[in-house]
């Protein structure tokens, strides 16, 4: 199964876990299905059906340019990276 990692400001929504294991072929899926276990990850995540602008999405240790629809495989580790502000 795909591996999920959430980042620190949004692990309350998935109780406090790091890791979740998720089922699907490709990042959309992976999402959806870690969304029927902890409701309300995929608005913190995607807005208008893509990876928020705000977010970036590296699976498998390289930087997706196919955003949800980026394949994953048994082992693959899915990380989103949100955008860090500041001067």
């Amino acid at each position: 199964m795909p591996r999920v990692f959430i980042p620190p400001t949004m692990r309350s929504l998935t109780h406090g876990r790091e890791i979740i294991d998720a089922s699907g072929a490709n990042v959309r899926e992976a999402l959806e299905d870690i969304e029927n276990q902890f409701p309300g990850i995929m608005d913190r995540l995607c807005q208008d059906g893509s990876i928020r602008p705000d977010v970036s999405l590296v699976v498998g240790g390289g930087i997706s340019t196919l955003g949800l629809l980026q394949p994953v495989e048994q082992d693959t580790e899915i990380h989103f990276l949100p955008a860090i502000s500041g001067g």
